[in-house]
């Protein structure tokens, strides 16, 4: 075997490992955790701590826990649970749902501009949900007593009054009071702005005799274990950035093993993040804060909390007044919206709220040229056709080096050929002859592998865009591609969808059996592009590039429809490319003739006698 074989053949292994690799790794999903059921723990209780806040360290004093127990799910339905308390309506552009008086709790919310599918009458997506109903997911606010304290504080128990004011708006705030009866009133002023960030302000009066030494915190507590996408390049689940810490990635299941993980920082925030939404708690930029990533299971089913407690005591000197502020992050992450809110606010790497990867430096950019493009044409898939082409442009030197290449490759194959026939068996004779020829004629053998390596970086960089970032969900193309987040929804193994069964759940093999319209496409634009290339003239490299056309296009087929299509646009524009360097260069290509000699041969072939 010469050396262009072993390096033409390690690289189109390379290429195929790549991709088998993000197909069993991210493109099935490896862990999909089911979602419990059960009820959830007794009513909750002010005097059991089941999960506790993080506590300040020994030089402030000692924090008891207050947090209470996980309230029994004891509503059938989510509509029951938020109906049967008093709340305060939340109504803007963005969201909608309800604050429950009972505990102060932002516990009801959902996002209007987001529907569970892309069709138009499925429900709004639901982010946050009541604890007394199952899947419970909420933020709360309070005040911890310092050590030796006997300051009564609210908890999850505390009706507050909300007075005539019972709307929030992104142009009306609300404020929410409470009396302990023994001289100290809690106020909880609560704003939002147009999207998805609640500015909260607690205000304590010292009206007793005597000063009141607290410690704000604030938490994102979640009943059960949520369903995940279980995707290896994914995060979902409890995240934060901390400081020193820097980003703080935690599974489900690594709460359920360490129980508690404890921080300190200087600001940063801290919550649960699911694919395109989240729930974060964001102290006022610089606080000290002790933050705590904890599990509990005082029942039969999982409690997970993300809290955090000002090291310092907020001290409130008798007839005097203390506040503190913090925020809170509840809804869709939005990459504008999310710079935003760092930019504007300072909160620390907000932005890793989006999963981005290690690669951010390319994966961001390429997210943010083809919003660019999507504002300019309205279309998503158009912008990721110009995209292409954009990448083609920027690669066109190093593209017409390789092609240019090729084409050498091309216009020597005769004396290929002869060599060859000269040399016969002996193969050193013939690598050494060879590679003098491609010395004389200034021909890397291995040039035509860089386009394909090129495409490696922007095909992983467009795919982690098109996974991560909600504006790529349920953005249609044009006809039947109405998600380019999602894989091409048609099927040539069941006629299109003209025979009634689905392909892709047949057992074993079903993933494999996601071959749309685009795929297929994909895969003679493929086949086509490799036409031009020189013949192998070694049959076991003839056969791997015979082989991956058909790899690819199964390989693809449960990948984004967005991905899809910039690959087989790629393929065509490659074609035009190739074609007109190889022309430039004096190598006569008939692209049609090479074709048509393919299936000459082949039938030539199936009519020779058997021996």
């Amino acid at each position: 075997m010469t050396s262009e074989t072993r390096n033409m053949i390690a690289a189109v292994v390379l290429s195929l490992f790549v991709v088998v690799g993000w197909q069993y790794f991210i493109v099935t999903p490896q862990v999909e955790r089911a979602a419990v059921q059960a009820e959830i723990a007794a009513q909750q209780s002010t005097d059991e701590g089941a999960v506790d806040l993080a506590t300040p360290t020994a030089t402030v004093g000692e924090v008891a826990s207050t947090t209470p127990v996980a309230e029994q799910s004891t509503f059938a339905t989510r509509q029951e649970a938020i109906a049967s308390t008093e709340r305060v309506r939340i109504e803007t552009e963005s969201l909608t749902g309800s604050i429950n008086l009972a505990g102060g709790r932002i516990d009801d919310l959902s996002l209007k501009n987001y529907r569970e599918t892309v069709d138009g009458d499925s429900p709004i997506i639901t982010l946050l949900t009541p604890a007394s109903a199952a899947g419970s997911f909420f933020v709360e606010q309070g005040w911890v007593v310092a050590s030796g304290g006997s300051t009564k504080v609210p908890n999850g128990d505390t009706v507050w009054s909300a007075g005539a004011n019972r709307t929030l708006t992104a142009t009306n705030p609300i404020v929410l009071t409470y009396d302990n009866g023994e001289g100290v009133v809690f106020t909880r002023s609560i704003e939002i702005d147009d999207k998805y960030l609640f500015s909260i302000t607690q205000t304590v009066t010292n009206n007793s005799n005597g000063d009141i030494a607290l410690f704000p915190y604030a938490r994102v507590a979640r009943y059960e274990t949520p369903d995940v996408a279980g995707f290896f390049i994914l995060h979902e689940g409890p995240i934060g950035v901390l400081g020193e810490n820097n980003l703080v990635e935690k599974s489900y299941g690594d709460l359920r093993d360490d129980r508690q993980i404890d921080y300190e920082a200087n600001g940063g925030w801290l919550g649960f993040t699911d694919k395109y939404w989240a729930a974060a708690v964001i102290p006022e930029p610089g606080t000290p804060v002790n933050a705590r990533f904890s599990w509990n299971k005082p029942a039969e089913n999982d409690i997970y909390q993300t809290s955090f407690v000002v090291r310092s005591p907020t001290v409130v000197a008798a007839n005097g007044t203390a506040d503190n502020k913090s925020y809170v992050f509840a809804g869709a992450k939005v990459e504008a919206d999310i710079y935003k809110y760092e930019n504007e606010l300072g909160i620390d790497r907000f932005e890793l709220m989006i999963d981005w990867g290690w690669f951010n430096f390319i994966t961001r950019p390429m997210f943010l040229v083809i919003r660019w493009l999507f504002e300019l044409t309205g279309n998503f898939g158009v912008a990721i056709l110009l995209v292409t082409v954009m990448v083609k442009a920027i690669f066109f030197p190093l593209a017409n080096k390789s092609y240019a290449s090729m084409a050498a490759m091309r216009k020597v194959q005769p004396e290929i050929k002869a060599l060859q026939e000269k040399f016969g068996e002996d193969r050193q004779g013939m690598q050494k002859a060879q590679m003098e020829l491609f010395k004389r004629e200034k021909i890397n053998p291995v040039a035509g592998c860089w386009p394909m390596l090129i495409q490696i970086p922007v095909f992983f960089s467009l795919y982690k865009v098109l996974f991560v970032t909600i504006e790529m969900r349920q953005a249609p193309f044009f006809g039947w591609i109405q998600d380019l987040a999602a894989r091409d929804p048609t099927n040539i193994f069941n006629l299109l969808g003209l025979l009634p069964y689905d392909p892709t759940a047949i057992p074993l093999i079903g993933t494999f059996l996601a071959i749309g319209i685009w795929p297929l496409i994909m895969g003679i634009t493929m086949w086509v592009q490799m036409q031009l290339n020189p013949p192998p003239t070694d049959p076991t490299q003839k056969m791997i590039f015979g082989l991956m056309p058909i790899i690819f296009t199964f390989m693809l087929g449960t990948f984004p429809a967005g991905l899809v299509i910039y690959w087989a646009w790629n393929n065509f524009l490659g074609v035009i490319q190739q074609y007109y360097i190889m022309r430039r260069h004096g190598v006569d290509v008939n692209l049609l003739e090479n074709i048509t000699n393919i299936f000459k041969r082949k039938k030539a072939d199936g009519d020779k006698p058997a021996s």
